[in-house]
């Protein structure tokens, strides 16, 4: 699968819709419905039942994904390195503080790491947000369209 990486300012960079389907394979979800918000600067994923712990002596995460919309019952537990602690302020101009992960992300068949904050989601209708960092030098936004890529197309190693 390709790695994402920096490119030529004259070369044409791909686009992707204001909808998108995405996989995060390392942390077990193969198949996520993602809200692209160049508004928002950082990326944010449904989380819950948050636990802490360390290994090999750095921060861990140990949390719950509830990866499809509209359904409580899918549940996908996943662990990551908590790599840092972040004021985040909502669209309702509500700020929190949320733990950051960071975790391959894969659309359209190319793959790159993304920072991703966690919180819960409930009430939002999309699970994952993806915001205007993890876009940039990767894709042109096409705020027309939606799902240009279809589903993701994992690897056998990513699976």
């Amino acid at each position: 699968m390709p790695k994402a990486r920096r490119r030529h300012p004259l070369v044409p960079l791909p686009s992707i819709g204001w909808r998108e389907w995405a996989a995060l394979p390392e942390l077990g979800v193969r198949c996520i419905k993602v809200k692209v918000d160049t508004g928002a600067r950082s990326s944010a994923l449904h989380a819950f039942a948050l636990e802490r712990f360390e290994r090999d002596g750095q921060p861990w995460l140990r949390f719950q994904i509830h990866p499809r919309q509209r359904d409580d019952r899918t549940i996908v537990w996943a662990t990551a390195r908590w790599i840092d602690e972040r004021e985040v302020r909502s669209s309702t101009g509500a700020a929190t503080l949320r733990p950051v992960i960071e975790t391959p992300i894969v659309i359209g068949g190319r793959s790159w790491p993304v920072e991703i904050t966690l919180v819960r989601r409930d009430l939002m209708g999309f699970r994952m947000l993806l915001g205007r960092h993890a876009v940039r030098r990767n894709f042109l936004v096409d705020a027309g369209r939606s799902f240009r890529h279809g589903f993701p197309q994992l690897s056998s190693e990513a699976q």
